[in-house]
């Protein structure tokens, strides 16, 4: 408890929050860098995941490909990096490790999303006379949304909390002060500095649940749905099967 008690103190301080070494300063880098290897990855895994996932070949091998990266720790990568020429490039090292880090669950999630799509659906958009961008824009990624979203919000609370490690390469963020903390042999600053990583990671998640939901492009389909499921499922059997069938039909229509 006395661990706690100090972090407190430390984290109600209001010097501790100014300045170049302040918490807000720490955590306007540490943002600034999980969002620039977030964005990155995404340009990588996102688009190659969906076209292949559209295409419906070479996925496999890309995914395991990219899952060759998740047995790889970050850290190692890391001082491997730094230890390199690009070690003299600033943020470069840790920006290329979390990338690294964080491109294997968007690729994952994003193309098993893609072939988990319901094919009913997919080829009556295609007897529509859908074309094939038209397919993947309006039909394939709105139905593979929430696995996208997934390895979305896995990716950026991993790379959350691992941008600590930016520190031990002379990096910014929320990681500077844990290490200056171990530096001062300050128990209560370590522990603050952790609880801030914590805090910050977990209002990330929160704030993707949200954004989940409200951007979901078929949420009111899912709802009428699970609606329609609901009712179905109260429906008396003389009703006719073909009322409990009738709003999940119209809620897949593309």
């Amino acid at each position: 408890m006395g661990a706690i008690t100090g972090a407190w103190q430390w984290l109600t301080t209001a010097a501790n929050w100014a300045g170049e070494k302040g918490v807000w300063h720490r955590l306007a880098e540490h943002v600034w860098l999980s969002a620039l290897c977030l964005v990155l990855s995404s340009l990588i895994a996102l688009p190659v995941a969906l076209w292949l996932g559209h295409l419906g070949k070479g996925g496999a091998l890309a995914v395991n490909l990219s899952n060759v990266g998740r047995a790889v720790p970050t850290f190692a990568v890391l001082v491997l990096l730094t230890l390199s020429p690009l070690g003299t490039q600033g943020d470069w090292p840790t920006i290329i490790a979390l990338v690294l880090f964080a491109v294997p669950p968007l690729l994952t999630n994003a193309y098993l999303g893609m072939r988990e799509a319901d094919r009913d659906v997919i080829e009556a958009a295609r007897g529509m006379g859908m074309s094939g961008p038209q397919l993947l824009l309006r039909v394939e990624i709105p139905l593979a949304y929430p696995l996208i979203m997934t390895g979305l919000r896995s990716a950026t609370v991993q790379v959350v909390a691992t941008a600590t490690l930016a520190a031990l390469a002379g990096g910014g963020g929320l990681g500077r002060i844990i290490t200056a903390g171990f530096g001062n042999y300050d128990t209560a600053q370590v522990v603050a500095g952790a609880l801030l990583v914590a805090v910050l990671a977990l209002t990330v998640e929160g704030v993707l649940v949200l954004a989940e939901r409200f951007l979901d492009p078929m949420r009111g389909r899912r709802r009428a749905a699970r609606t329609g499921s609901r009712t179905a499922s109260g429906t008396s059997p003389g009703a006719g099967p073909g009322a409990s069938r009738a709003a999940p039909t119209s809620a897949t229509v593309p």
